[in-house]
């Protein structure tokens, strides 16, 4: 088999081809490679279409969850939601808190139209504020609190909903605190009715054909939305179940199956994992095929050709043994200039086969190795924590983030007191072994959407996002005593913290940390292990 994949026997066999090809080719095989390359080419555009389709549909539904634990994660959501009184179990809606909290998802909801209704929800599923003028029930799932507590989220089943017209489903993230016992308990969650219509005109750009649509169908058939829009005659509509089991079965792939109309459609079906509802894309059979019987007659006319085309084709199937070395000499090129991101597919076996192998394994090497220097230059090596670098990278993002949606965010820049003192009487070791447990201290504390860098020798800066100077200003409490208490094995030592928010203090990186910095250097002027809060005049500094 070897020698059969040497250039010189592809050769040989290509002159074979060439010569045997005019005397064996008649019009029934000219048809029905025709016709295969047709069908090969609609499965092609279906299953590219639907894994565009699917691929868009997951990162909708991955940037809603993302955006509803940012909110949720708020400070403006916890601190309202723990402080709203009861009456016989149940929130009431009035007083201080309640508006607080019915503000801040006002001015969250004005920002995202695809936001029908914003609500927070206590752990039983009451409401306990909400954007709508008045409560109406919410569809949420049976296993809507263990969900939240399992997953950190939920999703409702889709619905029609007749006051706006829209397909709606209900989207909900927890609301955890740990400021009580200090572990996290569950709150409640932040719910969404989102409206479907940004899902359907992203179906649209990727509908097939001219009659072709593509549906989001859930598991048991029954229709969603499709590129058309959506209706609540279409919620009403599902494939047969025989058909559904069938095509369930068959995911993944191109096939002909029964349309829910009843009509025969050439399609695929592909899982979006992120909401376990399924992409139909279909495209009546009539129309796929089409083709096949006006290519049946103009194969007629190619046959009688293919005796001048002979020479050219013989030429065209030696490029196929070039064309391997082409590929392999412009890949070697880009990797020279710095592309790592090159993979070139194995399609021969042989010499050439060989050498595409090796250049592929080289180049993932290369590439494995580009990631580990580049995971190196944003991480320090001592605490694990980001460096100063990253840092200054996330907090760029977050600036332009939060100027965008009007949001605050704090920073808190941390610095241990006499630390020079304590490196000398104990050791160097013994330092290295403070700052990691500051560190690890600092990472504890904090959120999972906060970001905690060592930002040079015994600094620290942790940003925090959705984060007013108040809240911000507990978190450095916290760190502080947590830090003043802990049993270190050489001995104790304290921590002073300076803290700042956008864009109270400073409307850029580099003005929030220098309002942070001072405030710190205001902490260590006043006896060090204390937090200060800068303000438009300068630091505040507390007792100790």
């Amino acid at each position: 088999m070897k020698t059969l994949d040497s250039i010189r026997s592809k050769m040989l066999m290509f002159a074979v081809l060439a010569t045997l090809l005019p005397s064996l080719t008649t019009v029934y095989i000219s048809y029905i490679e025709n016709k295969r390359a047709l069908t090969a080419k609609a499965s092609e555009q279906l299953l590219g279409v639907s894994a565009q389709a699917v691929r868009e549909v997951d990162l909708w539904m991955k940037e809603l969850r993302y955006d509803l634990r940012v909110f949720s994660s708020s400070y403006e959501v916890t601190e309202n939601l723990e402080r709203i009184p009861l009456v016989n179990g149940e929130p009431i809606h009035s007083g201080i808190y309640y508006k607080r909290l019915t503000d801040y998802l006002n001015s969250v909801r004005d920002r995202f139209p695809d936001y029908a209704e914003l609500l927070v929800l206590d752990r039983h599923g009451h409401v306990v504020a909400t954007t709508a003028p008045q409560v109406r029930p919410v569809p949420l799932p049976a296993d809507w609190s263990s969900a939240l507590k399992t997953n950190d989220w939920a999703r409702g089943e889709p619905y029609w909903d007749a006051p706006s017209e829209r397909a709606q489903i209900i989207v909900s993230v927890s609301i955890e605190t740990t400021r009580r016992s200090g572990a996290e308990r569950l709150l409640g969650g932040l719910a969404a009715r989102v409206n479907l219509r940004g899902v359907a005109e992203t179906l649209r750009r990727f509908a097939p054909g001219e009659t072709g649509q593509i549906y989001l169908m859930s598991r048991d058939g029954r229709l969603i939305i499709s590129s058309r829009g959506s209706s609540a005659a279409l919620m009403e509509q599902h494939y047969a179940a025989r058909d559904t089991k069938w095509m369930l079965a068959h995911e993944g792939r191109a096939m002909q199956f029964s349309s829910f109309t009843g009509e025969r459609a050439v399609g695929s079906i592909r899982l979006v994992a992120a909401l376990d509802w399924f992409v139909v894309s279909e495209i009546p059979s009539v129309e796929a095929f089409r083709q096949v019987a006006r290519l049946r007659n103009v194969t007629l006319g190619i046959v009688s050709l293919l005796l001048a085309v002979v020479g050219a084709l013989a030429y065209f199937l030696s490029l196929l043994v070039v064309r391997p070395l082409d590929r392999l000499s412009e890949a070697a090129g880009r990797v020279a200039k710095g592309d790592l991101d090159v993979g070139l597919p194995v399609t021969t076996g042989g010499e050439v086969g060989y050498l595409t192998e090796v250049f592929n394994n080289m180049v993932t090497k290369l590439r494995e190795s580009r990631t580990e220097l580049e995971r190196l230059s944003v991480t320090d090596p001592l605490t694990g924590l980001y460096n100063r670098l990253r840092m200054m990278e996330v907090l760029d993002n977050e600036v332009r983030r939060s100027r965008r949606l009007r949001h605050p965010f704090a920073v808190l820049m941390a610095d241990l007191d006499l630390f020079k003192k304590y490196n000398d009487a104990h050791g160097h070791q013994a330092g290295d072994a403070v700052l990691k447990r500051i560190g690890a201290i600092m990472r504890e504390a904090s959120r999972d959407v906060d970001f905690v860098a060592r930002y040079g020798g015994e600094e620290f800066l942790l940003m925090m996002p959705e984060t007013e100077i108040d809240a911000a200003k507990k978190l450095a409490e916290r760190i502080r005593r947590k830090i003043a208490d802990e049993k270190l094995a050489a001995g104790k030592i304290t921590l002073s913290l300076g803290v700042a928010a956008f864009p109270l203090h400073g409307d850029g990186p580099e003005p929030l940390i220098a309002a942070a910095d001072a405030a710190l250097y205001a902490a260590k002027r006043a006896g060090g292990n204390r937090v200060v809060a800068a303000t438009g005049g300068g630091p505040v500094v507390p007792a100790a």
